[in-house]
């Protein structure tokens, strides 16, 4: 049909190039989701826009994903004047934990947290 035979090493190039293909879009992969990955391990309050950025940005071109790298490293210091430092850490937990498919523990307090117990009841 061809006019010619494929022999074992036709079928041995096929299938390296196929091999090569997969490398090179599992390397895509792996180098688009890196931001992403970054932010949910250092509890990136913003996790997920970075994740979203890294895989946009490669696409185009690749500054956007540069910024997304930086940005995922960016200190993380939130301070949030609708939540008290401990509800906005377990809001911030909760969130990571959505991102990471892990179950939640307790959801999250919108309202103040309690005052302190002063030590007697009145």
């Amino acid at each position: 049909m061809l006019g010619f035979e494929l022999d074992f090493w036709d079928y041995a190039t096929f299938a390296t190039a196929l091999l090569a293909g997969v490398a090179v879009l599992t390397i895509f992969v792996w180098i688009a989701g890196l931001p992403g990955r970054i932010a949910l391990a250092r509890k990136h309050p913003e996790a997920e826009a970075v994740k979203l950025m890294g895989w946009a940005g490669l696409l185009p071109t690749i500054y956007p994903w540069v910024q997304a790298f930086i940005w995922a490293f960016k200190p993380t210091d939130v301070i949030d004047i609708r939540r008290f430092p401990r509800a906005e850490a377990r809001a911030i937990e909760e969130e990571l934990a959505r991102l990471d498919g892990k179950a939640e523990a307790t959801p999250a307090k919108t309202t103040a947290e309690p005052p302190p117990a002063s030590g007697a009841p009145s």
